[in-house]
């Protein structure tokens, strides 16, 4: 099977996106330059060329294509070339207006931006297929492809008349007839209960609360949706020459597109980031995001395919990177598994919608602090050729469940502020300053190589995810609960007799009520054990049923609640934390779990802002407050050569 290693050849690829269609051909020799001086040795090409590839539904233009691919390949730069159908041409949606896709409001979004595409409509399938099927015909077998990148950044959802025939389709396949839709729906609430299909409609703008369920199966249904669409391009490309790998570019943590599905669609796994310079959590969310990826492939390496090499130019204050930080989150990626360092883009657009975005030739030109940068990055690159195809192990496992985090940000819940990303990220940062490198599991995933699997929110659990965690601990293991969970299972059925639904006996808790806590408010926390703290957000009203309680709620209605519990469960441990500690207090509770779990960082007593990273026999040290690069071989302190 093709994958990455097919793409890397034994090297770190290293570039960006390459959008020649903006630019006049003598350019584009200027480019090619300007890229082995860089060390560039890929460029993903043709995201949003559709219109200059196929200016009019009967007419093609792939002259200037060969003329770049030809150049690219001469200059000794490989190609991802993209199939274009994230950004249709106007002419689709002016012949076909049932293409251009409609919010909830019954609007339809027109032509003039991207991503202007229903994922149902016969008419966009058939020229995304035709367009695609035009391009791989055409550059399957060119020297200078090494990739098919198909589409961009998927998330368009659309809520027409087409996406409602394919809805009430794909509910029959899940829910088998009307009167298994009803069930799964609860329709006996608020009399809504359907005696014919047609009656069936998406999740549209009502007079006032969708149903939660029909709105749950709506976002599964548009992931669906998209699949299908990548996956025919997929299957379109790959007819013409099976052995080109194929990917999309994943955003960060979404929740539109299951990660663990994606994934196992395609040939490697790849990631779109853009962290905010601005935000002094942007370090972990970033390592989060990259060890979500190199999860989501299994462990194997995977492509950081696009960043910002200065300023992301849709934030509200654009601030760009300072002077060594695009360097130092590219060694995080390489550090915590991609085997490739790409950016959006390679030349800064002098019009449209992006053209105040960071690029690594800037509107300064060569000349210019972001592209001296660049080549220096590129050089360095060149070097840890030793890093390619290693692996970045772990010990710890975070659960995440793109179902469980639908369902908990569905209206009205409890807390509205309630962000599931959040919760991971509140479990992920203490571990990843102490330099615990964590996987991501799927709930119902194989956990049994792990010492500490951690839960931070799980609020539908299914039978499979039940099963699985119980057994894990039952048979050694070590896991940590987060609040809000085993609230319903995967219809949205709401768990009677207590919470966590079917982990009440692994927990050994049984939570009555839960008790969100408005914004300021704080509880006071008890505990002999982890030390005294404060907790925010959310609360629940509990009693053990046998685990021993760690710490409680001094004062107030919930006073002598348990916040923290710990469960001997057969031969391994449950906890249990019904609230938001403090930093300082979940830091320390982790600490204390990770020791008895037998979890140790990758260098211990480090400074607090220097993060260590295991891959292969190489140590990275990435000093945030400095931004220095440290690469050691394992067992020496000396700088590895690279």
């Amino acid at each position: 099977m093709p994958g990455l290693h097919d793409v890397t050849r034994g090297r770190l690829l290293y570039g960006g996106d390459y959008n020649p269609e903006q630019w006049p051909p003598h350019v584009w020799r200027e480019d090619v330059a300007l890229m082995r001086d860089a060390g560039v040795n890929l460029v993903t090409v043709g995201v949003f060329a559709w219109a200059q590839l196929q200016p009019a539904p009967d007419r093609f233009t792939f002259d200037w294509l060969d003329t770049v691919l030809d150049l690219l390949h001469d200059g000794g730069v490989d190609v991802a070339l993209a199939t274009p159908t994230a950004s249709p041409p106007p002419w689709l949606g002016h012949h076909h207006p049932d293409t251009l896709p409609q919010g909830p409001d019954g609007i339809r979004r027109l032509y003039g931006s991207r991503n202007q595409y229903c994922p149902c409509a016969p008419a966009y399938r058939a020229a995304a297929l035709r367009i695609s099927d035009a391009v791989a015909a055409r550059y399957a077998h060119h020297p200078a492809l090494r990739l098919w990148h198909i589409g961009n950044e998927y998330g368009t959802t659309c809520h027409c008349d087409h996406c409602a025939a394919r809805f009430r389709d794909w509910l029959r396949r899940r829910h088998g007839d009307l009167d298994g839709l009803n069930t799964a729906w609860g329709t006996a609430v608020w009399s809504q209960r359907y005696d014919d299909w047609a009656q069936v409609l998406p999740p549209r703008r009502v007079q006032y609360v969708i149903n939660p369920a029909q709105d749950l199966d709506y976002q599964r249904f548009c992931d669906d949706m998209l699949l299908e669409c990548f996956a025919a391009e997929r299957d379109t490309v790959r007819a013409h020459n099976p052995t080109v790998p194929v990917t999309t570019n994943f955003m960060d943590t979404y929740r539109h597109t299951d990660g663990w599905r994606w994934a196992a669609a395609e040939d490697l796994v790849s990631l779109d980031t853009y962290p905010d310079p601005n935000d002094p959590g942007a370090a972990p969310r970033a390592a989060m995001s990259k060890d979500i990826m190199r999860s989501l492939g299994g462990g194997r390496p995977w492509l950081l395919a696009e960043q910002s090499p200065g300023a992301a130019s849709w934030r509200p204050v654009a601030t760009p990177k300072r002077p060594g930080l695009n360097r130092l989150w590219s060694m995080q990626a390489v550090a915590r598994g991609a085997d490739g360092v790409l950016h959006f883009q390679w030349r800064a657009s002098r019009q449209g919608a992006e053209r105040a975005h960071g690029a690594m030739v800037p509107h300064a030109g060569p000349d210019s602090r972001v592209f001296r940068e660049i080549r220096a990055l590129g050089r360095e690159l060149a070097g840890l050729s030793g890093v390619v195809g290693t692996t970045v192990p772990a010990d710890v496992a975070i659960v995440l469940d793109w179902d469980a985090w639908r369902a908990a940000e569905l209206d009205h819940q409890p807390h509205a502020g309630f962000r599931y990303v959040e919760r991971l990220l509140e479990y992920y940062t203490p571990l990843w300053r102490d330099n615990v490198t964590c996987d991501f599991a799927p709930a119902a995933g194989a956990l049994d190589r792990y010492r500490l699997v951690l839960v931070p929110n799980l609020y539908q659990v299914s039978a499979a995810a039940a099963a699985t965690v119980t057994g894990y601990v039952a048979a050694g293991g070590t896991v940590v609960v987060g609040p809000f969970t085993g609230v319903a299972d995967p219809d949205e059925r709401v768990y009677t007799g207590g919470w966590p639904g079917p982990w009440q006996d692994l927990l050994g808790v049984r939570i009555e009520e839960h008790w969100p806590l408005p914004d300021g408010a704080r509880l006071d926390v008890a505990s002999a054990a982890l030390g005294d703290f404060t907790a925010t957000t959310w609360a629940e009203w509990g009693e053990s049923r046998g685990a021993d309680v760690v710490a409680t709620v001094r004062g107030g209605p919930l006073a002598g609640r348990p916040m923290v519990l710990r469960n001997p469960y057969h031969a391994g441990t449950a906890w249990y934390v019904a609230t938001q500690p403090s930093p300082d207090a979940m830091h320390r509770l982790l600490r204390r779990v990770c020791a008895e779990a037998g979890v140790a960082p990758v260098l211990p007593d480090l400074p607090p802002d220097v993060e260590a990273v295991r891959r292969g026999d190489l140590v990275f040290l990435l000093h945030h407050d400095t931004g220095r690069v440290e690469i050691r071989r394992e067992g020496h302190h000396d700088p590895a050569p690279h």
